[in-house]
């Protein structure tokens, strides 16, 4: 008699699409509240967090748009959760990409299923189930004209758009659209523990297939979990953007340093420059970063790489409290900015914003800038850099410290990076896969013997 064939063990349910559209409206909640994705997400159930996190960065990316259509759909806006959920449902059923995942009439019900079970949304069921409703039946005439709508148009707060139209006259279109896709995954290999070559082999041999960008980078075909890479938790690679990884190149190329050089990284935290420039380099290495929580993230980065310098909890501005006296051979100042060049990754960020931000943030690099340039010795370097696409904080930033400060001469330096390599040209950027998020740098020498 032959052995019963043993039954496949029955899958476990995943989670059901409503489960995440609750959680997503969560999220969008939050940041309409003024909170961070960052500081949201990781309060989302672990299973979920993939998921959600795809379907809030969706919302995110429409939510200027999906707003515009509620306006048309309602007289009067529902309470707070209920819009957030209305939103989310409108800004997935408008993006292309998550209708081919999604049907519409099942987003439709399994949005009405998510007020259903939700104590702040369940009386709003059929309300938000008539909206929905009409949406798909009037979906041409709803959006009809949004395009004049400079909000809906480019999903962004409308002093954004005004702004970056001002900065950058020629690709602002391009530049806005660029930072509604999701950006590349680029990976910087620790060169201290394996080559870059060996790494891509090692990824090709695993089925992950990457091009390489600089002098250190890997560029992925697709995102991936980091618990996916060989060797992560080995310090093999970090996950770093193309831009951000020119930051050692600019700060140490091209010079003879001294043994041992004295290096200054002001606002280090995560410390993925610092890393770099230790990865690179055998340098004298302070970091500096104003928050204790962040000072740890950098100490964990760097034991994860195998790497170690001293890192200190200090606002870098208030020298007379940390500086030794001895000055520096490099300076990387990273300074505190809007982060508008990132917004490809981090799609909360146009909507936490406000016009406000610009000038006070403007304020901070201009004192970071003038506090650490006596620091510098005569013959040094300083590279500033932002995570920003605004003038105000790049070369507009750079043009009044060169007019305050005789002793500055400004080397050939990449400028403004623009998102997704939108209008490259020249030296910097080279031509990157997937472009570079939107970084500025500016290569300063002090003059001296």
């Amino acid at each position: 008699m032959n052995a019963p064939t043993p039954s496949a063990a029955p899958r476990t349910p995943g989670p059901t699409l409503a489960t995440q559209l609750h959680w997503t409206a969560q999220c969008v909640l939050a940041v309409e509240q003024g909170r961070s994705l960052s500081d949201v997400l990781p309060q989302v159930p672990s299973a979920l967090r993939p998921g959600v996190q795809a379907l809030t960065f969706a919302t995110l990316r429409q939510l200027g748009a999906a707003r515009a259509v509620g306006r048309r759909l309602v007289q009067r806006m529902p309470a707070p959760p209920v819009a957030a959920l209305l939103h989310s449902a409108l800004a997935l059923l408008l993006d292309d990409a998550q209708g081919q995942r999604y049907q519409a009439h099942t987003l439709v019900d399994q949005a009405v299923e998510a007020a259903k079970a939700a104590r702040g949304t369940r009386m709003q069921a059929g309300f938000l189930n008539a909206c929905l409703r009409r949406f798909l039946r009037e979906r041409e005439a709803l959006c009809a004209g949004l395009d004049a709508d400079p909000v809906a148009r480019w999903n962004h707060p409308l002093w954004w758009v005004e702004r970056v139209r001002r900065d950058h006259p020629e690709h602002w279109e391009a530049l806005l659209d660029a930072n509604n896709q999701p950006g590349p995954m680029a990976l910087r290999v620790n060169r201290r523990h394996v080559t870059r070559d060996d790494y891509r082999q090692t990824l090709q041999a695993a089925g992950l297939a990457a091009e390489p960008v600089g002098d250190d980078g890997l560029v992925l075909a697709a995102p991936q979990p980091v618990d996916r890479l060989p060797g992560f938790a080995r310090g093999h690679c970090s996950v770093q953007d193309s831009a951000a990884q020119l930051a050692a190149g600019l700060l140490l190329d091209g010079r003879d340093w001294p043994d041992h050089a004295r290096v200054l990284d002001a606002c280090a935290a995560p410390g993925g420059k610092t890393a770099h420039l230790l990865e690179r380099a055998d340098v004298d290495m302070l970091a500096l970063d104003v928050d204790p929580k962040r000072c740890e993230r950098i100490h964990d980065n760097l034991r994860r790489l195998g790497l170690a310098t001293e890192v200190q909890c200090a606002d870098a501005a208030q020298t007379a409290v940390w500086w030794d006296g001895r000055p520096f051979d490099a300076i990387l100042l990273d300074a505190p900015c809007t982060a508008s060049g990132i917004v490809r990754r981090h799609p909360d960020v146009r909507w936490l914003r406000r016009a406000t931000d610009v000038d006070q943030l403007v304020a901070i690099q201009r004192q970071l800038l003038d506090a650490l340039w006596p620091l510098l010795r005569p013959g040094g370097r300083l590279v500033y850099c932002t995570c920003s696409v605004f003038k105000a904080e790049g070369a507009d930033q750079v043009a009044a410290f060169l007019g305050r400060h005789t002793d500055a001469v400004l080397l050939p330096s990449p400028g403004h990076l623009r998102p997704g390599n939108v209008g490259a040209a020249g030296e910097f950027p080279d031509n990157v896969p997937g472009g570079y998020d939107g970084f500025f740098y500016a290569r300063i020498d002090k003059a001296g013997p």
